[in-house]
């Protein structure tokens, strides 16, 4: 089991030039758990997923990591406690399997020196973890999108990180590749207590593979909490513009959004 890092954000404003995007925004991030942060498109989830990551200075307010702000780290001690997968990534034109996972050890290894015995093993391992050991030797660009997600992830984690950041992993994937996705996420959460933090567009996906929800309207928290204290038709109205009706979900239990549209109210 790794160490439980502590993730957080006090008093977050973000902003792109002169436009702000997030405002004033407060948040902790449950440790060993699984969160999705949902909302509408353009509501600033994904620029709060960013922030999280170091990867933008926030105009107000910081991101704590272990209680440190974490403008103040280095990038090497970040990249030792907290893992991050964006939204498209793009792998070197050839590059194999192995070789882009090898990369998740970078912030451990010092400049120059050689792979360790404790290297070649981290890398094994997660090429095993997410079920994609057999592919170690081909070319990720001949890989379908459930494969290639699993070796992001798998790079991931080879960092060794307790927290994993995830911006919309099962974009432009088919329903079967998301929920493929989605339980290997799980199963790190569960056999590892990685933490995770993902952006979802789907509210149902994110209903039932998260402990813990946080929705964003207009650059705000608008609720936070477990999928039955988030998702009601008031609240999906008021973030999403969306009439629908809630029933429990007949394969997890977890709140399942019907939404109604012009034609069926």
């Amino acid at each position: 089991m790794i160490e439980h890092h502590r993730l957080a954000a006090e008093g977050l404003t973000l902003a792109y030039g002169d436009r702000e995007v997030v405002r004033n925004m407060d948040l902790t991030v449950p440790e060993g758990r699984i969160t999705a942060i949902v909302g509408a498109n353009g509501c600033g989830k994904s620029t709060v997923l960013r922030a999280l990551a170091r990867l933008i200075r926030p105009r107000e307010g910081a991101v704590m990591l272990d209680g440190e702000e974490i403008h103040r780290l280095s990038s090497r001690e970040v990249a030792r406690r907290l893992g991050l997968l964006p939204q498209s990534p793009t792998a070197p034109e050839g590059i194999v399997v192995t070789d882009l996972v090898g990369r998740g050890r970078h912030p451990h290894q010092r400049f120059l020196a050689r792979w360790s015995a404790d290297d070649y093993a981290t890398v094994a391992e997660a090429l095993d973890a997410t079920g994609i050991a057999d592919l170690a030797d081909r070319a990720v660009d001949e890989l379908s999108g459930g494969q290639r997600q699993r070796v992001w992830i798998a790079m991931a984690l080879a960092q060794q990180t307790d927290i994993l950041l995830l911006d919309e992993p099962t974009t432009f994937l088919d329903v079967t590749h998301q929920i493929e996705v989605l339980d290997l996420l799980t199963d790190l959460n569960r056999t590892r207590g990685t933490t995770i933090v993902m952006v979802l567009h789907d509210l149902n996906l994110a209903a039932r593979y998260a402990d813990h929800l946080i929705a964003v309207h207009e650059g705000r928290i608008h609720a936070s909490g477990s999928p039955a204290e988030v998702i009601s038709p008031k609240i999906v109205r008021e973030v999403f513009d969306l009439d629908c009706t809630v029933i429990p979900d007949p394969v997890s239990g977890a709140p399942l959004v019907l939404p109604r549209g012009r034609h069926h109210s």
